[in-house]
């Protein structure tokens, strides 16, 4: 993993570093407490995959590989949206930590919390609307809409044992895969790219975005809470159920009991993940999140110069191994 994102991160190294100063800028606020609180979370650091992957597809699709100022922005907006996202997924799943610090309505309340990712969501509408471009306004704007869509599903799905593949998908779609997906496209509307080349990115960062969101659902499974920044088995807890435990199921009906009982004491979590880890399901889950892998390799592959693609299949082979 340290290989893959070393070697990705070299070429974009100077433009992720402005991006990190352009952040802190770009949340001021006269009100210290809302400052407080969206300063707290860009300190938290993070890996910054999704404006990585907004600069390295600009970098790629523009004739000199530079950047533009408008693309540069567009993955400082990304990542504020992404930001805020986060803000509310603490508060709807109760969670302490994030990043291995405390979260926002840990630290203030549930109210501050909210108001703080309010108000990132409207600065990032408010620099996106900047950007003067109204078909990157559409497709950006839709993000925050699958946003939405994707907590309500997720919610009438808790602890619900019936859910398919199929639901996991289109849930993961909306949560994570769109903000990645839009995101690619708006880069190639900003270069004036024709729409095949726009329809192209907008699918690989679709596949991108479902391989992320399947091989965090397996950390949550197998890595420890210290790794993960946040406490390990919390999808389950909050009745997430993802594709580990969908998989699992078809092996070991006996976790019905535990998904009836809503893992309602501390044990049962750990009992889950105990009798997932002694199935087939983490492999499968790989080979979900490896699918959609190979299928966004092969659309930059078969349609564009191995030359040119070098950084962009490196990003898609270190969202896969960041399970090693």
């Amino acid at each position: 993993m340290t290989i893959y994102s070393n070697q990705i991160l070299e070429s974009i190294k100077k433009e992720l570093k402005q991006l990190n100063i352009n952040l802190n800028k770009m949340i001021a606020t006269e009100n210290p407490i809302l400052y407080s609180a969206a300063e707290q979370l860009f300190n938290a650091g993070g890996k910054r995959i999704r404006p990585a992957i907004v600069l390295l597809v600009a970098k790629f699709i523009r004739k000199n590989n530079d950047i533009s100022n408008e693309q540069k922005r567009l993955a400082e907006i990304t990542e504020i949206i992404h930001t805020a996202s986060l803000v509310h997924d603490d508060i709807i799943d109760n969670c302490d930590t994030r990043r291995g610090i405390n979260t926002i309505h840990n630290i203030f309340n549930n109210k501050v919390a909210v108001l703080a990712g309010d108000f990132l969501f409207a600065q990032s509408s408010w620099y996106l609307a900047n950007l003067n471009n109204l078909n990157v306004v559409k497709t950006i704007s839709k993000i925050i809409t699958d946003f939405a869509e994707g907590e309500v599903q997720q919610g009438i799905k808790t602890f619900d044992n019936r859910i398919s593949i199929e639901d996991y998908i289109e849930k993961s779609f909306y949560k994570t895969a769109s903000l990645i997906a839009c995101s690619c496209k708006a880069t190639t509307i900003l270069n004036n790219s024709n729409l095949d080349i726009q329809h192209d990115f907008y699918l690989y960062g679709k596949h991108i975005g479902l391989a992320f969101q399947i091989i965090d659902d397996i950390l949550d499974i197998i890595s420890s809470s210290k790794n993960l920044g946040k406490p390990a088995g919390s999808d389950l807890k909050n009745g997430n159920l993802t594709a580990p435990l969908i998989f699992a199921l078809e092996e070991k009906p006996e976790l019905n009991k535990l998904i009836d009982q809503e893992f309602q004491f501390n044990e049962d979590t750990k009992k889950a993940i105990k009798i997932i880890k002694n199935t087939n399901a983490i492999q499968k889950s790989m080979d979900l999140a490896q699918e959609h892998i190979q299928l966004a390799i092969h659309i930059l592959e078969d349609k564009y110069s191995k030359k040119y693609t070098k950084d962009l299949l490196l990003i898609s082979y270190y969202i896969m191994y960041r399970i090693n």
